[in-house]
């Protein structure tokens, strides 16, 4: 059998060759080894400080613990019963840490050593948990897809609230509890309970805030303050009005992550810096790796007097100044990720989508140039890419990035170009015409992608938040976080498919189209029609997949493949039944992003590396 550190075997095409059919097995492109140029991440999804303890969620490492001020971490993964190695969030207090997972709610009463895992079989709305807050007994949890999950025994059970209850949408992201007062991050607004979560009133953009996307929340000292996708939205009454923070008062980027406050002190984090306010928000300074921050894409952070702790799509960055400078902790540190987001390939070469820059390989996956910034990316963290001969699209999270050269250079295109926002979630180009999944809308070029036209919920998408868009012709598919919307004339108006039509979820995190045939990735199944979209029928664990939580999907005849939390799943009989591959058959990780095939060649996109499948390794 081939070990990690030999030369993969070639067929006389030039390709890698594989037999998945005679021994289902994947190798996974070793990460950090001599003999290959490595795919590197490191990934940090959020941070928290009690002392000397400091507390990392990863994309993919786990959650990372250091007992030492951050000079060294040690790492909790599954292994350690963890949902999943994806952590979002966390909420310590004492020796008790909950982990918000993509595959549940893990809680740990020893201080992290160990845990156990919560899923929808003890209530939970939905096994993708965003965020959780604690108070005392009380367990307040945030799904992706499911509501708000809220436990009065300690997270041994829970009770569910979703839009019925006045949730502004049953994505939510993260929570926050003062007393009885609950604060809700969701799609759909800040939604705000006054009754311990019994009901909920909603705010959106009619009350100020700066988009109904709501990805974090901070009360402190009765101020409210919110990251949203277009500003940082701040109330001084309870939340019955917002003023919104832009980047005409010093925010680095309008897409605000995640936010912490203490006093007049205010941190925004946002996709292209870390932005500082000590007047209470009115006005901000914005730090960049300039200042030595491991990356400009900030998704978390966290304040201890001078102590400033951010959370960063390469490495935690620590201030010990007030955020003056920043010093970098990565994987060498002991904690972190090779987190490939997507994947394509076109013969012998390979396009991994990674957390720190696009990585291309021209000689099957042997070995990988990794571009980034320098090379005209609008950010490292590479969230998608497409390839249409000559011509690269690189979804990132500042713009999304062309090249007309392979790959050896890019252009940035930006809201200034059109975009409905800079944070590209998925591409797909026709020609001239190219689609821009934005959390803000679907962009359309028609000229290369010179300038945009920006598509919304007024034109009949489903939401703004568009996780991803496959075109052929003048039909349009996007995924959206409140369904699927399909349109035939090129973009220009849509219909929107959801639960009542037989989609698993109404997230969908994942498309694609062959004929009229189209598949959905859903937060809650793989969802299938065969009607052109007009009505679907939603494929789960129960017929094979590894996890009802699918991130993408690729489909090539009748042989179907669902990149799930729980593995990559193959169909051979057009998605009735399907057989799941995971770590034990060689895949990085069982938490799959993407997938793609070419004929026999499978590349699945995992939080552990780019895996391969392979027949027999000699």
């Amino acid at each position: 059998m081939l070990g990690e550190t030999e030369i993969l075997p070639w067929n006389s095409s030039g390709g890698i060759s594989n037999s998945l059919w005679t021994k289902s097995e994947f190798i996974t492109i070793p990460q950090n080894m001599s003999t290959y140029t490595s795919i590197a991440a490191n990934a940090v999804s959020g941070v928290h400080v009690d002392g000397a303890n400091i507390y990392v969620a990863t994309s993919g490492g786990g959650l990372s613990i250091s007992t030492d001020d951050g000079t060294s971490f040690v790492s909790r993964t599954t292994a350690d019963g963890l949902g999943s190695n994806i952590v979002y969030r966390f909420y310590t207090d004492g020796v008790n840490v909950y982990v918000a997972t993509q595959g549940g709610l893990s809680i740990s009463t020893d201080g992290g050593t160990s845990f156990v895992n919560r899923t929808t079989g003890d209530g939970l709305g939905n096994d993708f948990v965003n965020g959780v807050h604690v108070d005392g007994a009380k367990v307040y949890v945030a799904t992706g897809g499911g509501g708000l999950s809220i436990s009065t025994d300690g997270g041994v059970s829970f009770v569910n609230r979703t839009t019925g209850d006045g949730l502004g949408d049953n994505v939510v992201r993260d929570v926050f509890v003062d007393g009885v007062n609950i604060y809700a991050a969701t799609s759909g607004g800040l939604s705000i309970s006054t009754d311990s979560g019994a009901s909920f009133v909603n705010r959106t953009t009619g009350d100020g805030l700066g988009s109904n996307t709501v990805y974090d929340v901070y009360v402190d000292a009765g101020n409210i303050y919110a990251a949203t996708s277009a500003g940082f939205s701040i109330s001084t009454d309870g939340g019955t009005s917002f003023v919104n923070r832009t980047t005409g008062d010093g925010l680095g980027n309008n897409s605000v992550h995640g936010v912490f406050a203490d006093g007049v002190n205010v941190y925004a984090a946002t996709v292209f810096g870390l932005s500082i306010s000590t007047d209470g928000g009115v006005s901000f300074v914005n730090r960049t790796t300039g200042d030595g921050l491991g990356s400009n894409t900030i998704y978390r952070i966290f304040a201890d007097g001078v102590n400033i702790y951010a959370a960063t799509a390469d490495g935690l960055s620590i201030s010990t100044d007030g955020g003056v400078s920043f010093v970098n902790r990565t994987a060498v540190d002991g904690h972190g990720s090779n987190m490939v987001r997507r994947v394509y390939a076109d013969g012998v070469n390979i396009y991994a989508a990674t957390q720190y820059g696009l990585s291309i390989s021209t000689d099957g996956g042997v070995s990988f140039v990794y571009r980034t910034t320098g090379d005209g990316l609008g950010d490292n963290t590479v969230r998608e890419v497409f390839v249409d001969g000559v011509n690269v699209y690189a979804a990132t999270v500042f713009g999304l990035s062309i090249s007309t050269d392979g790959g050896v250079s890019f252009v940035n295109r930006t809201t200034g170009d059109g975009l409905g926002d800079n944070v590209i979630r998925g591409v797909s180009a026709d020609g001239a015409n190219i689609y821009a999944a934005t959390t803000a809308g679907l962009s359309i070029s028609t000229d290369g992608g010179v300038s945009f036209v920006n598509r919304t919920t007024g034109d009949g998408l489903g939401n703004n938040f568009i996780y991803d868009v496959y075109a052929y012709g003048s039909n349009v598919y996007a995924a959206t976080s409140g369904g699927i919307s399909i349109s035939t004339d090129g973009g220009a108006s849509f219909v929107n498919r959801t639960t009542g039509d037989g989609l698993g979820d109404n997230v969908i995190r994942g498309v694609y189209a062959d004929g009229a045939n189209v598949y959905a990735a859903t937060n809650n199944g793989l969802s299938i029609s065969t009607d052109g979209g007009v009505s679907f029928v939603n494929r789960t664990t129960g017929d094979g997949l590894g996890s009802g939580s699918v991130r993408g999907v690729f489909v090539d005849g009748v042989n179907v493949y669902a990149a799930t939390t729980g593995g990559l799943s193959i169909s051979t009989d057009g998605g009735v039944s399907f057989v799941n591959r995971t770590t034990g058959d060689g895949l990085g990780s069982n938490s799959v992003n993407g997938v793609y095939a070419d004929g026999i060649n499978i590349f699945a996109a995992t939080d552990s590396g780019l895996s391969a499948s392979a027949s027999v390794w000699k």
